[in-house]
């Protein structure tokens, strides 16, 4: 998937690498421990179309990207985007096909 952020193309990729990059932001950690969690914690978050999971989930899937957009320039992004809804879903749609999230997704729905 690809967003233009700041007038330059930003692939974000939605792999292992993604939930690493994601726990580093969104994960749960307690005494010091990193309990990850994020990607359960944020899906329901995109799924009511919270604007915090987005830029969470933007910034840890551009992690390829040299420079990777700084979170208030995707936060930027957000506030001024016509089509954030149709951003939302296209994220939502990314992490419910890729292998390795694929699983989380579907049992979130069961």
């Amino acid at each position: 998937m690809i967003l233009k952020i700041n007038d330059k193309e930003c692939v974000l990729h939605f792999g292992v690498r993604f939930v690493r990059e994601l726990d580093k932001i969104a994960g749960v950690s307690s005494k010091g421990i990193s309990l990850g969690m994020s990607l359960t914690r944020t899906l329901p978050a995109l799924q009511t179309y919270d604007p915090v999971a987005f830029s969470n989930v933007v910034y840890a899937a551009a992690y390829g990207n040299k420079p990777r957009p700084k979170m208030e320039d995707i936060e930027s992004f957000i506030d001024n985007d016509e089509d954030i809804e149709k951003h939302f879903d296209e994220i939502l749609e990314e992490v419910q096909n890729s292998t390795a999230t694929k699983l989380v997704a579907k049992n979130m729905k069961a």
